[in-house]
């Protein structure tokens, strides 16, 4: 086994995740063709493969436990994040990758071949211009929540809800919600990562 697959499978039994061989596998291969596109693409910052394992891999995945088994959308899904190595952790559940960057999202769709995933679809479009409601929406890193709230708030009827996943600044963004919104806020551990992780869970009043 390499570092990376023990640093991997490591994360994922801190975590509570069962993973088969297969899917982790498919998880570092996701991480391998990152490493090879972003040399021209530019996908991510972060350069080093095994930081990649923790900062892309096991922080996508550490929201997993909260992630209803329903059709969603990744708002702002960048490179795949967290959408790809949800959608691998899930092969039953339906993903939406949602993203305005057509340059991320050529790589998105290279993934999506060489990985199977069937159970994703790609769009490129701005947020406000989509409109097919999902049942739930995840974000990471896309916008500061007030302003994702304002952007999202057409497909956020019912019971729709988002999961935000934040850092921690996210108790300055949800003091500045207006009242119509309901947060719940979970704080999520990613092995090997010393940083705080926060999730919002938003649903409207």
């Amino acid at each position: 086994m390499t570092e990376d697959q023990q640093r991997l499978a490591q994360g994922l039994t801190e975590l509570n995740i069962d993973l088969d061989r297969e899917q982790q596998d498919r998880l570092l291969l996701y991480r391998d063709l990152l490493v090879r596109w972003n040399r021209a693409y530019n996908l991510t910052a972060v350069r080093d493969p095994a930081e990649m394992v923790t900062r892309h891999l096991l922080d996508s995945l550490a929201v997993l436990p909260h992630v209803e088994p329903v059709d969603t959308l990744d708002v702002g899904t960048g490179a795949g994040l967290p959408g790809i190595p949800l959608a691998l952790a899930r092969p039953d559940q339906s993903f939406v990758l949602l993203d305005s960057n057509g340059k991320k999202l050529r790589f998105i769709r290279q993934a999506r071949r060489e990985l199977g995933l069937h159970n994703v679809e790609v769009v490129h479009a701005r947020v406000e211009q989509y409109r097919k409601a999902p049942s739930q929406i995840i974000s990471r890193a896309f916008a500061a929540l007030p302003d994702m709230l304002e952007l999202l708030g057409p497909l956020m009827q019912g019971d729709v809800r988002l999961l935000a996943m934040k850092a921690a600044a996210a108790d300055q963004e949800m003091a500045a919600l207006p009242a119509c919104w309901r947060v719940q806020r979970e704080t999520l551990s990613v092995p090997g990562l010393a940083e705080s992780r926060v999730l919002l869970i938003v649903r409207r009043q």
